[in-house]
């Protein structure tokens, strides 16, 4: 028994010097990819749920353009909160982030409020019921002028911090630079990806690669429409 036990805690050891060095030589998007089909990370029946219920419940057609956030127009819009405000919506978000998460070695998930709100706390109550607790932080677009006037809401970050920036939809990618921003600013710690529920495919994931820092999204405006 106990030299199974040697051997069982060799190949775990093993098996992180592997996803180690996948990590190392490949691009992140790629590291996950590999994990998901692999190592058994993120379940594929999820994230088809997922898509059903977006596409069902977020995306929205109109006559004529609206204005986005961006400062761009569309003649449609895609609304995650329709989703990630939803009961259902709100565990597959999280269970999906939490999954991503876990394979880049995240020890904290940040996110602009306040569309990225419902993702940092549901991923942070998935990692927390695997007893692998993750730190969670939002950040404001501007500091409060009052009480205790910050701008990153949420336990302390250190320097040693990995963070995964998540927001629901990237269209410029805008906002989560901007809380790639105040993070670096205010704690200086490592983000190791930024990742969205939809990537709109207006700039965002060259804004973002730019950076240096790795694009993971989940789906794209193609999938929805």
């Amino acid at each position: 028994m106990l030299r199974l036990a040697q051997k069982s805690k060799l190949f775990r050891k093993l098996t992180k010097l592997v996803q180690s060095a996948i990590l190392l030589a490949f691009p992140v998007q790629v590291y996950y990819l590999i994990k998901r089909e692999s190592f058994g990370g993120v379940k594929l029946e999820l994230r088809k749920r997922l898509l059903e219920i977006l596409k069902e419940k977020a995306v929205f057609r109109f006559k004529e353009a609206i204005k986005l956030a961006s400062g761009g127009t569309s003649n449609y819009y895609i609304d995650c909160r329709q989703v990630t405000l939803d009961p259902e919506g709100c565990y597959l978000v999280g269970e999906l982030f939490w999954e991503l998460a876990d394979s880049l070695g995240a020890t904290a998930v940040v996110g602009l409020t306040l569309g990225a709100d419902p993702l940092v706390v549901s991923t942070g109550l998935a990692a927390y019921r695997r007893k692998k607790p993750l730190k969670m932080a939002i950040v404001r677009k501007e500091a409060k002028t009052h009480g205790l006037q910050r701008r990153i809401e949420g336990p302390p970050l250190s320097e040693t911090e990995r963070v995964l920036v998540v927001e629901d939809v990237a269209t410029t990618g805008a906002s989560a630079l901007m809380a790639v921003d105040a993070l670096e600013a205010e704690f200086k710690c490592k983000i190791i990806a930024i990742s969205a529920i939809v990537n709109r495919e207006e700039g965002a994931k060259e804004a973002i690669e730019k950076r240096g820092i790795p694009f993971i999204p989940f789906f794209t405006k193609e999938e929805l429409l």
